[in-house]
């Protein structure tokens, strides 16, 4: 078993280079199989989420060539095959290889996508969208099998914005006959960046970033070139890291406007920031001034920002109220940051963070990928050592977590127990 053991109360300056978005690249990876030829995808970061479904790729036959931050997919040599339940379940965005696959061969047969723990992740608006443009769904202890004589474009009404059932909806529809229309769409920038790509390959798809997409279904897609976007968590995670222990420390290679709304709030809690056009310097800041917070889809406060911001929150001079209102189970980091000396009350779904507590080092568990970014955070900042378990939740979202944070001044180490 992985640990993350850090040293607190240490300092952070310098730069901290963004990578591509964990959650635009999970999503483009799959995305290239329905191309006819070689897909190029540039800033990929390497992460094990990204491993994955790569693995999942050569299973199937795809020729694939990795350089530097590069990824060359060739699918012509895909032969469409039952996807293993080992496969399957490693992690959330394998079921992205359900749309791929449905929508270039009219079949797919696969289990469950796995992932996180942090509440129910159904995928019923996936299939609702598949059932929508002519498949049947097959599904038998937890495996499924889809597939259409034809796929039909169809008018859709997701009945709650998800980026995941918003990008399924999209890679099905792209080669299906005539036009779809997408409502109540999810509006993150995530959901753009596999937009341009489809639409680099020849799709016709208007409206992304918007709550109504229009797809024109085309026959086929050819190979193409397109970059993964900054990853907007990332960046605010070590933006909050910044304010907690920054001395003029630069968050390099960001889209601000992705990452406003978190701006805003700090901004509000009085963080001293520095916003360019493309980084964000900020430094620590006493006397930080309570806040309220409730996550929503994009634009609002991203529900992946709101465990490492809790951090935050336990710095300020009074009581912070935090509302969750897209997963149920997403406050697993609170029992182990009280561990570390914060005061925090759960209420349903909502917490109350009573500050400011000072954090002192201790053993805690990363129970997720957001919770434990939380808890590197409160690592930076307690005093003495804390020791992070299942830190591999953290590696499969956070590119060379342990050498970005070292090279700015952490005192952290990734070891084996």
């Amino acid at each position: 078993m992985k640990v993350l053991e850090i040293q607190g109360g240490k300092k952070l300056s310098g730069t901290i280079r963004i990578s591509g978005a964990k959650n635009a690249a999970v999503a483009l990876i799959p995305a290239a199989i329905l191309a006819d030829n070689e897909v190029t995808i540039c800033n990929v970061p390497e992460i094990t989420d990204t491993d994955a479904l790569t693995e999942i790729l050569q299973y199937l036959g795809a020729d694939i060539k990795r350089a530097s931050e590069s990824i060359l997919i060739n699918p012509a040599t895909i032969e469409n095959k039952e996807i293993p339940k080992e496969l399957s379940t490693k992690l959330r965005a394998s079921y992205y290889f359900m749309a791929a696959l449905l929508g270039k061969y009219k079949y797919v047969e696969m289990y469950f996508p796995g992932g996180c723990n942090i509440g129910a992740r159904p995928i019923d608006q996936t299939l609702k969208s598949f059932k929508a443009l002519g498949a049947t769904i097959e599904e038998s202890e937890n495996k499924y099998k889809i597939y259409a004589k034809e796929l039909i474009g169809a008018h859709i009404y997701l009945d709650m914005p998800s980026v995941g059932a918003t990008i399924n909806a999209i890679l099905a529809a792209v080669r299906a006959k005539g036009e779809t229309i997408i409502e109540n769409a999810a509006k993150e920038p995530e959901v753009v960046n596999v937009a341009v790509f489809l639409n680099g390959m020849g799709a016709k798809i208007t409206g992304a970033g918007t709550s109504e997409i229009r797809i024109r279904g085309v026959e086929t897609l050819k190979g193409c070139y397109t970059e993964v976007i900054p990853d907007r968590i990332e960046a605010g995670t070590y933006i909050i890291a910044g304010a907690l222990v920054g001395d003029h420390l630069k968050i390099d290679n960001i889209i601000p406007e992705h990452v406003e709304m978190l701006t805003l709030k700090l901004k509000e809690m009085g963080v001293n920031l520095e916003i360019g056009p493309d980084y964000i310097i900020t430094s620590k800041t006493e006397n930080l001034k309570p806040v309220r917070i409730k996550t929503q889809g994009y634009p609002g406060f991203a529900t992946d920002l709101q465990q490492p911001i809790t951090t935050l929150l336990t710095q300020c001079e009074g009581t912070s109220i935090l509302e969750e209102t897209i997963y149920e189970n997403r406050f697993q980091n609170v029992p182990y940051l009280n561990d570390l000396g914060a005061n925090i009350e759960i209420e349903n779904r909502k917490i109350k963070v009573n500050g400011k507590t000072n954090l002192i080092g201790t053993r805690v568990e990363a129970t997720d990928l957001r919770a434990g970014a939380c808890l590197v955070l409160a690592g930076l900042l307690a005093e003495g050592t804390t020791t992070i378990t299942n830190i591999e939740h953290v590696l499969r979202g956070y590119e060379k977590i342990v050498e970005k944070l070292t090279d700015v001044g952490a005192d952290i180490d990734l070891r084996e127990e």
